[in-house]
């Protein structure tokens, strides 16, 4: 599935190093200069999903396969991108192409480290990147309320509507507050506005507040605002080290565990960062699971059979007949598929199963 995470922020503030962490390979350029970033680099992440090995010691199979998250690594901005400053209006292109936003945010001092708007302020940094997409959705709502006041000339209803939705949405974004918390009483125009126009402040952010190594298991004053500023936003601060976390890219499962215990955390950031992108992504995970094989598919929450199905062929939603499921916590308490099967824990699902995070399923199809 084509979704992607867009890795922002303002440049030098780590970035590509945790872009390089990502996929614990050392193939995004890192440089302590604006724009080192200019072609966003892209990758494909694995979840950490410890359902995976579970499924895999009880079945043995000849290899495993992971959900994965795709990562895009987008050009740095500076104050004015929305009017083409810097490499404003790529870096915006390259945002829109997204459908989700992982802020990287300054949370260090380091002299060696240019910024680029002179000193530590995380909440400076946070705003610039904040009003550019405004202001970039206030163009972009300003050409659409053009368009339906030409279609409400001419008596359509739709467009009155939406008319009147994008009018509030503008007074909203020119008052400096993001599209992601405008509501609007008439939710169906609010929705169909939305689809058309695809606002970039719309978007959901993760705020990733990158600190030093002194600073992982613990507290600063540039990671306190960025958590406080994340909650008035109705989002998320998690705390990473680009540099730890890229140096812990090459471990094994065992030695970063070491690592994280003599770092004081339960977590590495960047395993944090990839399950909380899936989750505001809205994708869930079902298995197959043999002797080949032990995959994860990637879906979307609200799935049914039929459409799950066809993440692994195409053949199988067209010919879709039923799915056999067994739930993952059945499936491990009992030891495997045989088991479940002999306890009665096998269901018969038909084409309106809401498929669920965890399922262990088979499908019967017939093309």
């Amino acid at each position: 599935m084509a979704l992607s995470i867009g890795i922002v922020g303002l440049p030098n503030v780590g970035k590509s190093t945790t872009f390089n962490a990502l996929v614990k390979e050392q193939n995004a350029q890192a440089a302590n200069y604006p724009f080192c970033t200019i072609e966003p680099n892209r990758a494909i992440v694995p979840l950490p999903d410890s359902r995976v090995a579970k499924l895999a010691a009880i079945v043995h199979p000849e290899r495993t396969v992971y959900s994965t998250v795709e990562f895009t690594d987008i050009a740095g901005l500076v104050r004015g991108a929305s009017k083409g400053e810097g490499l404003g209006n790529k870096f915006l292109s390259n945002i829109r192409e997204c459908e989700a936003i992982l802020h990287v945010v300054r949370c260090f001092e380091d002299e060696n480290v240019a910024s680029v708007d002179g000193g530590i302020d995380p909440i400076r940094d946070i705003e610039t990147i904040e009003t550019e997409l405004i202001l970039a959705d206030i163009e972009t709502l300003e050409r659409r309320i053009e368009a339906l006041s030409r279609l409400a000339k001419g008596n359509d209803k739709d467009a009155k509507a939406q008319l009147n939705v994008a009018e509030a949405l503008l007074e909203h974004l020119n008052g400096g507050k993001s599209a992601a918390v405008f509501t609007s009483t008439d939710k169906r125009a609010l929705e169909k506005l939305f689809e058309e126009v695809r606002l970039l402040s719309q978007k959901q952010v993760i705020y990733a507040a990158n600190v030093n190594e002194a600073s992982i298991g613990g507290n600063n004053a540039f990671v306190e605002s960025v958590r406080r500023c994340a909650a008035d936003r109705g989002s998320e601060a998690i705390v990473i080290c680009s540099k730890t976390e890229e140096e812990m890219s090459g471990f094994t499962v065992e030695e970063r565990a070491e690592m994280c215990a003599a770092l004081g955390i339960a977590e590495n950031g960047l395993d944090q960062i990839i399950r909380k992108s899936f989750e505001i992504l809205g994708l869930a995970s079902y298995f197959t699971a043999g002797p080949k094989e032990v995959r994860s598919w990637t879906i979307c929450k609200g799935w049914k059979a039929p459409k799950a199905a066809g993440v692994i062929h195409s053949d199988f939603e067209k010919g879709f007949i039923r799915a056999e499921v067994i739930s993952f916590d059945d499936y491990v308490r009992l030891g495997g598929e045989s088991k479940a099967r002999e306890a009665g824990l096998t269901r018969l699902e038909g084409k309106d199963y809401v498929v669920q995070d965890g399922d262990i399923m088979h499908f019967r199809f017939n093309v």
